[in-house]
């Protein structure tokens, strides 16, 4: 039998990384919030879609955000 690192030992099924489980599960997160965002009135949609920008720039920058918007 060939072992192609897809399982465990253990047999009991496929073993995955934690970090593809939560990146995984963040890009379920963020198709969720833009198919909010989409099933918005179209007025409504702009702003909605630049604070989840701010939010994700945030994210990826390791701040809350908060000093930037401050001016700091």
């Amino acid at each position: 039998m060939v072992d192609d690192g897809e399982f465990g030992g253990t047999g009991d099924g496929p073993v995955t990384e934690p970090a593809v489980v939560h990146e995984t599960q963040a890009d379920e997160a963020i198709v969720s919030r833009i198919s909010l965002v989409e099933d918005q009135p179209l007025a409504d949609r702009a702003p909605a879609f630049a604070q989840l920008v701010d939010e994700l720039r945030a994210h990826l920058e390791g701040t809350d955000g908060e000093a930037r918007r401050s001016g700091a």
